[in-house]
């Protein structure tokens, strides 16, 4: 549940949750046309099942549309998913690289002010700074 909350913050605050909120009235427009256009989807509830199952891929075969609005429409719907699932991981992806840049940031300059104040320092203090060097290091190799 709480990395639920987290991705809604995240895509509120990267407005990612407008681009959400118009491919679901988007999919739900989508039932409804289908529903309109399909003689052998008789009830919204199937047409929102066939979204479903054209958003995930999943093709279950329960429910086929014969006409071709539907089959076009069918179409879009896949390839509008495709697009929003991109764009969302995408803003996903960029908010995490952001964050970590900004801890890699932040601690370079604790780091330099440290090394700012080196005769300041502890033998402990020079031990750790010692570690964390050497550390790095092996990490870039």
């Amino acid at each position: 549940m709480k990395k639920l909350k987290t991705l809604y913050r995240i895509l509120k605050q990267t407005d990612g949750i407008n681009i959400f909120a118009s491919y679901m009235v988007f999919v739900f427009i989508s039932a409804l046309l289908i529903l309109l256009v399909e003689p052998e989807i008789t009830n919204y509830g199937d047409a929102l099942w066939y979204c479903y199952a054209v958003i995930s891929t999943a093709g279950f075969g329960d429910i086929v549309v014969h006409t071709l609005l539907a089959k076009l429409i069918s179409v879009v719907v896949t390839i509008y998913s495709l697009l929003v699932i991109a764009i969302l991981t995408g803003i996903v992806v960029n908010f995490y690289n952001e964050i970590l840049e900004l801890r890699r940031k932040e601690t370079l300059s604790a780091f330099l002010d440290r090394l700012e104040k080196l005769p300041e320092l502890s033998h402990e203090e020079l031990v750790e700074m010692s570690e964390r060097v050497h550390k790095f290091r092996l990490q870039k190799k």
